[in-house]
């Protein structure tokens, strides 16, 4: 978001959160998961479409890890800017720590507390999506009744109905769906759209259309793609490929070629949910490996979550949440395909310091 709309977005937030005693959460990604572990004194309601919290980045494994957090106080956190500010002649004036997402801090300057509630309450629906909205009138007119509910029927002013059945009366609705490209309106000038409705780019983020060029959310990378890559509409891709879309500008305004930036070799992301710090790894879901792998998984509970996806002995990805220290290793071993067939399920022993090992 620009400056100015991201400060309108977060004071009129605040102001509605300030007065609310339940909100409704729609959705199951990054944003869905920050706002349901960050407000605080008001009850939610997280309606996802999954099987399990988190699923756009983790499975039921590491959901499970995370359940324990729902309802528990928030873990005291050092804040830890991802931004650099710069002064008018261009120096560096910030000493805050340069990272590649926007994300995880967005809410440090943000008060996200409700009204009533002293504990954490929140309640998940699962496999479900809105179905039905209803104002507080309507909701009324039709004799509807909430699945359950702790106040009178007619003190919320929105209901939402969810396609498991269930109604839950709320203040107000947060919409955190996902990411979809606004494009519809540049049909008109011949660009190239991919299915997923992205502007198609090469290698060096060029439209079909001469001197247009396109990154982030709106792009469809449509290059062929590093084994251990691939595009995922987040802040960390979005930043990173606004650098490159620079780069590759300026090559091209000087007739040159710019080499694709080693950010499009291995997907990588780093964020926090729930207190923890959470680093995605090449193909950690088995992204394009279709069902030919293996995966091995260590957790040690409120402590860590380590899983790693292995195929012919390879490891090909890595989720690690906590402080595992082990990102630099896995990194090193998903870029140098090293057969590590021998080691087997050791290779995420407790007892063998794998760093040093492969060092």
């Amino acid at each position: 978001m620009l400056p100015a709309l991201t400060f309108f977005f977060s004071q009129v937030f605040q102001k509605k959160l300030s007065n609310a005693r339940r909100v409704l959460i729609v959705g199951n990604g990054g944003i869905a998961i920050e706002l349901a572990y960050e407000i605080e004194n008001c009850q939610i309601i997280w309606a996802i479409k999954d099987k399990s919290v988190g699923a756009t980045f983790f499975d039921a494994g590491a959901a499970k890890f995370f359940l324990p957090c729902l309802n528990e106080g928030k873990q005291p956190e050092s804040f830890l800017s991802k931004r650099l500010n710069y002064d008018l002649e261009g120096s560096c004036i910030s000493k805050s720590t340069m990272g590649s997402a926007l994300g995880p801090d967005w809410s440090v300057h943000v008060n996200l507390k409700g009204k009533t509630l002293e504990k954490r309450n929140i309640h998940v629906e699962y496999e479900c999506e809105v179905k039905n909205l209803y104002e507080r009138e309507e909701f009324l007119k039709k004799k509807l009744k909430e699945t359950y509910s702790e106040q009178s029927e007619d003190s919320w002013p929105v209901y939402v109905e969810l396609t498991n059945g269930s109604i839950h009366g709320c203040d107000f609705i947060i919409s955190a769906t996902g990411v979809i490209p606004n494009t519809a309106f540049l049909h008109k000038n011949k660009f190239q759209i991919a299915d997923d409705g992205g502007i198609m780019v090469n290698d060096q983020l060029k439209t079909n259309l001469e001197d247009i060029f396109a990154a982030g959310d709106v792009c469809a990378a449509s290059w062929p793609l590093s084994k251990h890559w691939f595009q995922m509409r987040l802040w960390t891709q979005a930043r990173q490929m606004g650098a490159y879309a620079a780069k590759c500008m300026a090559c091209d305004i000087r007739g040159q070629t710019a080499i694709p930036d080693i950010c499009f070799d291995l997907f990588t992301h780093v964020t926090r949910f729930f207190g923890y710090k959470v680093i995605l790894l090449g193909l950690y879901n088995g992204q394009k490996l279709g069902t030919n792998y293996e995966i091995i998984v260590r957790s040690s509970e409120r402590t860590e979550y380590v899983k790693v996806v292995m195929q012919n002995g390879k490891m090909q990805g890595a989720v690690l949440i906590g402080d595992t220290d082990l990102e630099e290793t896995f990194e090193n071993l998903i870029h140098n395909c090293l057969d590590l067939s021998s080691y087997g399920e050791d290779i995420l022993n407790p007892d063998i310091d794998i760093e040093d090992y492969f060092d």
